[in-house]
């Protein structure tokens, strides 16, 4: 415990892929298993308000913190590996910055002055920065500095941290510097060039990097970390090298071995002890050395770029560990399925998960799986999209309701078995105005789901406009299809069975966001399962 909070900004250079998030998780981890309240924040220099509208292919997946802020997917890495819940504070955006300066000026707040980018910009980035220390909740703030240093968009954060370290004084701040040091396979060297003018370019904005973090597929030697530690003015315990890893999963262990930590808590005048890692290193070993392995497949319209669906991946990860599984994640394009290809797209497969998504592209290639693998009674999750592409299959193949649809899809659809909320008729804007953050579900105690959560009553994140039409509820759960799990206040559908199935379930929500390391959800967990008894049944 500190008496003040103390601020870590991690900045990277000559690329903006380097693992800023993962490298700032890490510290956290470490930070945290020798008792410190730590923290981490992710400020992005796009000028959007938030992620919310971004395209997946821009920008990876949208995270959902319990509050309902729509955020970058670091923010999933940061929750992960701490098992503490975020909110809209640990993400800020260049687009929420100059709106709420800008807001601030329509209201008279600068008395006349003419607004600029110093002090205000910078002034309104400090006061986000701090935001988190400020609430006494936290003894380390780490801030990840989104971009790459020397990129026009990132000069107003850097020069924040400039400020910072200044207003905070001695021992209060720490600046880690992320960047990439290069292997040349024609002359078989590492080169350190590119480091040295990456930490020149932030110096130039009169920031002086603490700590070295380098990111390389070779160890670096102790001549290269003395040569770094010489021409970037660092001490050489503080040149950190950062290998690259099998699984992200193993950098806590990488960067305490690299004595990370410790550097960080004697810039900062804190007490260093050994990190607790028991839990985690359980969760490795469990990980690292799987008894049985499953093939699930992942169906959506995003998954050339595995980013898109990133929590539901590390989600099998966590609930493949608990079960001692290796589960073989096979990502398969919507938009290509058919009912010519679906059975050698499937028909080996030992589970089946319908991603979330938007619009029409690729909707029926979801639905002619969802039909296979209830048909071959193979075990099936679907998430949000992917829930409703399960009504949607129901209600055609079983119900006899032929041109049933969701209205996103189709809004003259005679039988709207999805339908919009009706807190969203008459929605315009489409930036954080969808159902947003956690949101109570009631569970039937015959159900799967109520074996998989063991309680009556259950809380998890939502982002979506469509729900369950229930003037259509008394005639699917007549022909076989449950509603399992309800919202108390407004009934709306949560969770969906087919109970004469093995393990068939969709939900509104979304429990990828809420797995961790510490705890993995118990859906993931129960599903992997499923798949695994599904694969020793079929031998």
């Amino acid at each position: 415990m500190t008496t003040n909070p103390k601020y870590i900004f991690v900045t990277g250079g000559v690329s903006s892929s380097l693992g800023k998030g993962i490298i700032a998780a890490s510290l956290a981890k470490l930070l945290q298993a020798q008792g410190y309240r730590a923290t981490i924040q992710k400020l992005d220099p796009y000028i959007n308000i938030d992620p919310g509208t971004l395209n997946p292919y821009e920008h990876g997946e949208c995270y959902v913190t319990d509050d309902g802020a729509e955020t970058d997917l670091d923010l999933g890495h940061y929750e992960r590996f701490l098992n503490v819940p975020t909110s809209q504070a640990n993400n800020v955006t260049t687009g929420r910055i100059y709106q709420s300066v800008i807001d601030k000026e329509r209201r008279g707040e600068f008395l006349g002055k003419t607004v600029q980018v110093i002090p205000h910009i910078t002034d309104e980035i400090k006061r986000r920065i701090q935001i988190l220390g400020n609430s006494g909740d936290y003894d380390i703030v780490i801030t990840e500095i989104g971009g790459t240093v020397g990129d026009i968009e990132s000069l107003p954060y850097i020069e924040a941290v400039r400020q910072l370290e200044w207003d905070l004084g001695e021992h209060n701040t720490c600046v880690i510097h992320l960047t990439l040091v290069p292997y040349l396979s024609a002359a078989g060297e590492l080169k350190t060039k590119p480091t040295q003018h990456s930490v020149k370019t932030l110096m130039e904005s009169g920031v002086q990097a603490d700590i070295l973090v380098c990111r390389t597929e070779h160890p670096l030697n102790d001549g290269i970390k003395t040569k770094l530690a010489r021409f970037c003015n660092v001490k050489k315990e503080a040149v950190i090298e950062s290998i690259d890893a099998s699984t992200i999963y193993d950098v806590p262990n990488l960067m305490l071995e690299e004595g990370l930590d410790k550097v960080v808590l004697n810039q900062l005048q804190l007490k260093s002890d050994v990190p607790d890692l028991k839990r985690w290193n359980e969760f490795l070993k469990r990980h690292k050395n799987p008894k049985s392995e499953v093939t699930i497949g992942l169906i959506g319209k995003y998954v050339e770029l595995q980013d898109s669906y990133k929590s539901i991946l590390e989600s099998f990860i966590h609930a493949g560990a608990e079960n001692e599984v290796k589960v073989n994640v096979e990502p398969i394009h919507s938009e290509y399925l058919s009912e010519s290809n679906i059975e050698f797209k499937l028909g080996h497969l030992d589970g089946v998960l319908v991603a979330p998504g938007f619009g029409e592209r690729g909707i029926e290639g979801k639905i002619d799986a969802v039909r296979f693998v209830r048909e071959q009674n193979i075990p099936f999750l679907g998430i949000c999209l992917g829930m409703q592409m399960a009504v949607i299959e129901y209600a055609r193949n079983v119900l006899n309701l032929k041109d049933a649809n969701s209205v996103e899809m189709d809004e003259q659809t005679p039988d709207p078995v999805i339908n919009l909320m009706a807190s969203q008729k008459g929605v315009v804007n489409k930036g954080g105005t969808m159902r947003l953050g956690t949101w109570d579900c009631n569970i039937e105690k015959d159900s799967i789901a109520y074996k998989v959560y063991n309680a009556e009553t259950i809380t998890e994140r939502h982002r979506h406009r469509f729900e369950f039409n229930n003037d259509y509820k008394a005639q699917f759960e007549a022909a076989g299809m449950k509603a399992t799990g309800l919202n108390p206040e407004t009934g709306l559908v949560e969770i969906v069975e087919i109970p004469k199935n093995d393990w068939f379930v969709g939900v509104q929500y979304h429990p990828e966001y809420k797995s961790t390391v510490k705890n993995p959800h118990p859906l993931f967990v129960a599903f992997v399962a499923a798949a695994l008894k599904y694969k020793k049944k079929k031998k």
